[in-house]
């Protein structure tokens, strides 16, 4: 199965008053075309920062990354945005949708950025909203909808561009458990009904197990992983996941 991405020895420093602090210290991390990963670790161990150089959100001290064949410290900002819109979807905790716009016009936003006409994408939309179960509610603006239903908007919006690959930063992280468990049934569905490319963020346990595979963070450093895929069963899952945590914490 063929590498979507690639990242090699990414160091990420930043300046703190009169200290650095070192967020990330030589990762190296690639995710194969069609799998689930989800990324874990404690707070302060890099997560996020690792999120958002996979992303192209930010630039890596050292290292580099590879996306969809393209290297993107080659890249000018311009360029990197580019790349960024046509291959990456995002799926944030707040959802970050516009207040003003419809449930379908939030889901087509990324094709109007990209200066796409969305009425050519009618059948996708649809598709989206069906497949998020939300075809009832095209016509309605985020305030009319609960906070599970806009975190299904936005991942129908992460989809639309069938981008090479959908990056999540704690999609469950604001949502009671139920709920949660709604959003993270329709990402695994995505991985296998549309051979979606997934990462996510988690500090959930239960969140991590609908992936392929784990890998931990601690310290900036890649301290393990930890195959799911194979595993049918999801309590067997979770229990490995959290084992996997409380020894990489003692």
């Amino acid at each position: 199965m063929t590498d979507i991405l690639d990242a090699r020895g990414l160091r990420k420093t930043y300046q703190m008053g009169e200290h650095r602090v070192r967020a990330l210290d030589g990762v190296d991390f690639c995710v194969r075309k069609g799998e689930f990963v989800a990324i874990m670790g404690p707070s302060g161990s890099g997560k996020s920062t690792l999120l958002h150089l996979l992303g192209g959100l930010d630039k890596p001290s050292e290292g580099e990354v590879t996306l969809a064949g393209q290297r993107l410290s080659i890249l000018d900002d311009k360029q990197a945005t580019l790349v960024r819109r046509r291959n990456i979807g995002f799926i944030f905790q707040f959802f970050n949708l516009l207040p003003t716009l419809s449930t379908e016009e939030n889901v087509a936003l990324p094709l109007i950025i990209d200066g796409q006409n969305p009425r050519k994408h009618e059948e996708r939309i649809t598709y989206l909203l069906e497949l998020v179960g939300l075809k009832d509610r095209r016509r309605h603006k985020p305030d009319q909808l609960s906070g599970g239903e806009q975190q299904r908007v936005a991942i129908a919006r992460a989809l639309i561009t069938s981008p090479a690959m959908v990056l999540a930063d704690e999609p469950t992280g604001n949502l009671d458990s139920k709920t949660g468990t709604l959003v993270m049934d329709l990402l695994r569905r995505s991985c296998d009904e549309l051979g979606q490319t997934i990462v996510i963020v988690t500090h959930d346990s239960r969140a991590a197990a609908y992936a392929d595979r784990v890998v931990f963070l601690r310290d900036g450093r890649i301290s393990t992983e930890m195959l799911c895929e194979g595993v049918a069963d999801m309590a067997q899952r979770v229990r490995a996941v959290l084992e996997t945590m409380e020894r990489l914490a003692n």
